[in-house]
């Protein structure tokens, strides 16, 4: 969806400019959102007091083990990266030197997990930092060996989670449905149980990574490959074995998600590695330094984009645009989660939710209207199969943003749920403006605005 002119997207150039700049709005405020809720998780999975666990003979830092971690696979990615690009060995090489590299950094967490001891508001700006640098880096230096090592991990992650569910005999331990749990209110079922499993749903954000990070690093279209659907079935597979991670967990889950899937992910794995006190330790590190890969290629990947929104709302693309959209794009997250503190996610990420999906049914929006206008047999005629996805996931995503607004305007002025609010209000008014702008296109009532 982000070009580098706006008449080059023929979805976004069929509701007009004014259009346009509305979605760009709402892309940077979504993107805002996912960067202040993983955030303020990665930075809550790295925070955390030593670990009381009979038969260690040294100290471990849970939090410090994922972090070391972390970072080490941080760094063997672009050590990855400038191997590629200098010396240009083949790509089985590489892997089977660097792959076990990624594997090797968590049991090395575990073993010096005090090297990194640090508190949550350090780890929210290095984390933001890190951001900020990732998203001006050439993409071959980071991104690409990055997103490459990340998908060993996740492949992985995926075979234990099948090993631990098929066979790890686990009992499901959470109720099925909660009593009071239905309709209404922020804790309500519906909408906010459609809205809770963002990307595993219908995810916006891969609208976005696909126009602005893939398609920057394929030659032609015709390197691409038919894979969307299924990816998204994989992405679902990743949701569902999350969800069976808390299954399992007997009594009322404590710990934040990011806890909750590590030690679930954990126990699946020592089904393989074994169940003593240490391999305890380095299976749960695992699960976290998992959870802590597919959050960093969502950051940077959300921090270039959210940059890329601001350049071309500008209309500039020169180096020092670059630094000081990344500068904007950074420090709104980081007013929020200073301002907020700790465990906010909770309040960000139904908004996130609602905001990712609603980005997609936007979306849908564009293109349906695009096939609606194009010439041709089908001129005039609507698209059935992109208008019913888009009428449902826009039903569920605008009565959750009336529910957010109408709720966080009640609250304190000034409080993250009173902010949650007045963005709520924002991205209502402009997917309200969109729609009106698709319904006069379809209706052929369009004032263009040069």
């Amino acid at each position: 969806m982000i070009g580098r002119e706006p008449r080059r997207c023929s979805g976004l150039r069929a509701l007009g400019r004014r259009a346009w700049l509305a979605i760009l709005a709402f892309i940077w405020l979504a993107l805002v959102y996912v960067i202040v809720a993983f955030v303020d998780i990665t930075a809550g999975t790295f925070v955390s007091g030593d670990a009381d666990a009979a038969g260690l003979t040294y100290r471990f830092n849970p939090g410090g083990a994922v972090a070391l971690a972390a970072m080490l696979y941080l760094g063997v990615a672009l050590v990855m990266g400038v191997v590629d690009r200098v010396w240009h060995p083949p790509l089985w090489l590489q892997t089977l030197i660097f792959v076990p590299l990624t594997l090797f950094v968590v049991w090395f967490g575990t073993q010096h997990s005090t090297w990194i001891v640090l508190s949550w508001k350090t780890w929210v700006v290095l984390i933001l930092g890190y951001c900020a640098v990732a998203s001006v880096t050439p993409m071959w230096l980071l991104m690409q060996p990055r997103g490459y090592l990340g998908g060993f991990v996740l492949y992985g992650a995926l075979l234990v989670g099948v090993i631990g569910i098929f066979f790890g005999g686990y009992a499901i331990e959470q109720p099925a449905y909660r009593e009071g749990a239905l309709f209404g209110g922020t804790g309500g079922m519906f909408p906010f149980l459609f809205v809770t499993i963002a990307c595993g749903a219908c995810s916006g954000f891969h609208g976005l990574v696909c126009s602005g990070t893939t398609s920057k690093q394929i030659d032609r279209e015709s390197h691409c490959h038919p894979i969307g659907y299924g990816a998204m079935l994989l992405e679902a597979f990743v949701a569902l074995i999350a969800l069976a991670t808390v299954m399992i967990i007997a009594g009322k889950p404590t710990g934040g998600p990011n806890a909750i899937y590590a030690q679930g992910l954990g126990r699946f794995v020592t089904l393989i590695i074994g169940d003593s006190p240490e391999h305890r330790l380095i299976a749960t590190t695992f699960g976290a330094m998992a959870l802590s890969t597919f959050i960093f290629d969502t950051l940077d990947s959300a921090t270039r984009l959210g940059r890329y929104v601001i350049q071309e709302l500008i209309g500039r693309d020169d180096r020092g645009s670059a630094i000081l959209a990344t500068a904007v794009t950074c420090g709104a997250p980081l007013a929020f989660l200073l301002a907020g503190g700790p465990g906010q996610f909770k309040l960000f990420w139904s908004l996130f939710g609602t905001s990712n999906q609603l980005l997609a049914s936007l979306s849908l929006l564009a293109i349906s209207v695009w096939l609606y206008r194009s010439p041709g047999p089908r001129h005039g005629r609507v698209p059935w199969f992109t208008a019913i996805p888009m009428g449902l996931v826009l039903a569920v995503t605008v009565t959750s943003l009336i529910l957010q607004a109408k709720g966080g305007l009640a609250s304190a002025a000034g409080s993250t749920a009173w902010i949650n609010g007045v963005v709520s209000s924002v991205l209502l008014a402009l997917a309200v403006t969109l729609i009106a702008y698709g319904v006069a296109e379809v209706r052929g009532t369009r004032v263009v605005a040069r």
